[in-house]
């Protein structure tokens, strides 16, 4: 028995050794950032080695994944996927045919979120990189033997020059923007010149007393370099304090260490059990995704404004840009008000500096680091302000907010990716209620129409109705009674557009008839930008995210509108895919018409719940997400804008989704998670337990909110921020009773006046 005993404990102790030494992974390690680098049809995803909403930015200065030459080492990405300001091309032997910045072959590539290593293959270099907030780090290796090893630092619009330990610099990048670089190395060089005409040009100063392209170099024993560097975008001795304030070491692995744990608490903030190691891999990489954007560029509680070209006080709340609101109003943004409401005030009051510091005065939809580009259509600001505050946050001015959007709307035109005042498009559509279109064929006479992406009439009358209807919720919450009504009254304006005999969004020209003939899939050209943009009216028939109650209506029943939903992921593309996508690229991802690429698709899945068949919105996730999202190279269906469509995934692997931004609910989906915990930005925690979880047990049988039973296929803000506990029991065959009754469809703006 002694024996047997014996074998018995050396056996559970030799088990409890082994589990002992496996290395239980933290949610960075999920983190695949090559996922989604090959596109499928438009622009790949970037593998980026950033700090959650730093503004130290940089990915590998390639053309694309599939590219075997880096253009030199990235200094900073200025924007989201913009390439590198500054560069740096390490370089051996003095019988090289020196160039502003080379290019390499490479190998042994990894990018994590918090550091960057690669191997200049034929030039026998090894590269080590991590990132703060606003600085970065460099090692850099020389294997192979020669006369000399050197450093070249360029700027491809600017001016370079040297430093007691360094050199520094500045790089303009438009509208009056510069990003200004300043450099210390370990190392003392041998010698120092510029670059010119490809010649070194040593010991010597240009005339002007900069160069474009300065050259360091070191005696062949000095086979290691090492430096760091600081970005701003005020001036190079704030540069020089950003470095001196968040790097005080030149060993690289420190700083990424650093990084590595600032990125495993924002990521933590959900947190996930159960599910693959591919589904938790595809979570956190998406949220991941979500920290790419916006970017605060605060330094030292200052900002550079590109609005009015000055540099202001931030007063305690810290400067963020670069958002695209098209893409990112619909989960990111929502996303963030859960997780981080006191970053998601700050990034709504710097939307409302930068049109306060504007001479329009009106609210941006695309900031980048240069001022608003003006993107897509519409402007959806106004949805992120509204949601925001229905939501509970109150770290901005909501006066001021109404002002900047409600002129953006009513003062500037209606014009896709135009940033002008009115015209007489915009006069009519405020007459008519919809934006007019012209016929098939028929030449555009209105010369402010931007060629390229046209009038898009059907996606301009939709968005803006959906504008209307949050600034008709503001001007209430602000007493403003008149705006109010108005806006409420134009926010139904859909309805001039709805044709009642197809159950479709369908183009007018001025006169008041429908466009005809006329096809859903394939009428309005490239991108069907005629009439609708970027996807044709398939998508744009469920375009009234304000309203799925009154579209129901319109539909003439919720069985109808189900069975229209059936149809849009059924539907044939009617065309060979060269033609379809050859006309419709961003249109990719597709289940029948349904097109999971692009976000105006995002909440479609999500209706089911408003017509009384969850069970559909679950199963349908859950093959969504499945088919498109995955973890490889190709995991990504279409146009990830830096966080706008991983939010999305995001929402749906708990089992959420904010169909609405502006009424504060969430749509219940299937959660892939048997738990997962939310820590909300107030300090509570909410948590989503799936009982029986799993790729087949996939649909809803019952659930419990805070251990009350719970029949409706969503959930309040209000409830989630108290904090609690929602379990759903989970099976593999639909329960069809489980939140079908239309009483406890999710609100609408119908219900909410």
């Amino acid at each position: 028995m002694n024996k047997y005993y014996f074998l018995f404990s050396c056996f559970f102790l030799l088990l409890f050794s082994c589990n002992n030494n496996k290395t239980s992974k933290s949610p960075v390690d999920y983190v695949n950032p090559y996922m989604g680098n090959i596109s499928h049809l438009l622009v790949p995803t970037y593998p980026t080695t950033h700090l959650p909403n730093g503004m130290m930015r940089v990915y590998p200065a390639r053309t694309d994944y599939t590219s075997d030459l880096l253009h030199g080492l990235p200094v900073i990405v200025t924007s989201h996927r913009n390439t590198s300001a500054f560069s740096i091309s390490p370089v051996t032997s003095d019988k090289f045919n020196f160039q502003d910045v080379v290019d390499y072959s490479y190998d042994l590539e990894k990018i994590t979120p918090y550091s960057y290593s690669v191997y200049l293959d034929e030039a026998a270099i090894k590269v080590n990189y991590a990132p703060s907030r606003q600085s970065g780090i460099y090692e850099i290796t020389f294997d192979k033997p020669a006369e000399d090893n050197y450093l070249i630092f360029h700027t491809g619009n600017g001016e370079m020059h040297l430093t007691a330990n360094g050199v520094s610099g500045y790089q303009s990048i438009g509208n009056n923007t510069k990003v200004y670089l300043n450099v210390e190395i370990e190392q003392t060089p041998d010698k120092t010149g510029f670059l010119s005409e490809h010649i070194i040009q040593y010991d010597k100063i240009p005339a002007e007393g900069n160069a474009h392209t300065m050259i360091l170099c070191f005696n062949k024993n000095q086979k290691t370099v090492r430096l760091r560097y600081g970005v701003s975008f005020i001036d190079e001795t704030q540069a020089l304090r950003n470095l001196n304030r968040e790097i005080k070491t030149y060993d690289w692995q420190e700083i990424a260490e650093t990084g590595r744990k600032i990125w495993n608490e924002a990521l933590g903030k959900i947190s996930v059990e159960g599910g693959s190691d591919n589904d938790k891999s595809v979570f956190y990489t998406t949220l991941y995704r979500v920290y790419e954007r916006m970017v605060n560029m605060s330094e030292d509680g200052r900002y550079f404004s590109p609005a009015d070209g000055q540099v202001h006080n931030d007063e305690g709340i810290a400067y963020y840009t670069d958002d695209w609101i098209w893409d990112t109003y619909r989960a990111a943004h929502p996303l963030r008000t859960l997780i981080a409401p006191e970053a998601e005030s700050d990034m709504i009051q710097s939307f409302i500096r930068l049109a306060q510091q504007s001479p329009d005065g009106w609210m941006p939809t695309f900031p980048i680091a240069t001022g608003d580009r003006h993107g897509m259509n519409c402007n959806h600001g106004v949805a992120m302000v509204w949601d925001a505050y229905n939501k509970g946050l109150r770290g901005f001015d909501l006066e001021a907010a109404y002002k900047a959007c409600k002129s953006a709307i009513t003062e500037k035109s209606l014009l896709p990716w135009m940033k002008i005042p009115n015209i007489e498009l915009d006069e009519f559509y405020r007459e008519k209620g919809y934006y007019p279109a012209l016929k098939e064929g028929e030449a555009e006479y209105i010369a402010e129409v931007n060629k390229g992406e046209k009038r898009q009439p059907v996606a301009v009358t939709l968005g803006t109705c959906y504008d209307y209807w949050c600034l008709a919720q503001i001007a209430k919450a602000l007493d403003k009674e008149d705006d109010y009504r108005y806006f409420l009254k134009g926010s139904y304006n859909y309805r001039n557009l709805y044709n009642a005999e197809t159950g479709f969004f369908h183009p007018k020209d001025k006169d008041g008839n429908f466009i005809q003939p006329f096809d859903y899939r394939f009428s309005g050209g490239q991108g069907a930008r005629d009439y609708y943009d970027e996807n044709n009216g398939w998508t744009y028939r469920w375009e009234v995210q304000h309203n799925p109650a009154d579209l129901i209506q319109l539909m003439g029943s919720p069985e109808k509108f189900a069975s229209n939903l059936d149809q849009t992921f059924r539907e044939p593309l009617g065309k060979g895919k060269y033609v379809f996508y050859a006309q419709l690229p961003d249109q990719t991802g597709n289940v029948g018409q349904f097109s999971m690429a692009n976000e105006p698709s995002m909440h479609i899945p999500y209706l089911y719940n408003y017509a009384g068949q969850p069970w559909k919105t679950q199963k349908r996730i859950r093959s969504l997400v499945k088919q498109w999202f995955r973890n490889d190279l190709m995991g990504n269906p279409g146009d990830e804008d830096g966080g706008g469509m991983s939010a999305f995934v995001v929402f749906s692997s708990i089992g959420l989704y904010p169909v609405t931004p502006g009424i504060p609910v969430y749509n219940i989906g299937s959660p892939f998670f048997k738990h997962a915990k939310i820590q909300l930005g107030n300090g509570n925690v909410f948590e989503i337990e799936a009982i029986n979880c799993s790729d087949d047990n996939k649909y809803i049988q019952s659930a419990t909110l805070n251990g009350k039973e719970w029949n409706k296929p969503w959930i309040s803000h209000e409830d989630i921020i108290r904090g609690g506990k929602l379990t759903l029991v989970m099976g593999d065959k639909a329960n069809k009773d489980w939140g079908s009754d239309l009483a406890n469809v999710p609100p609408s703006a119908e219900q909410i006046p």
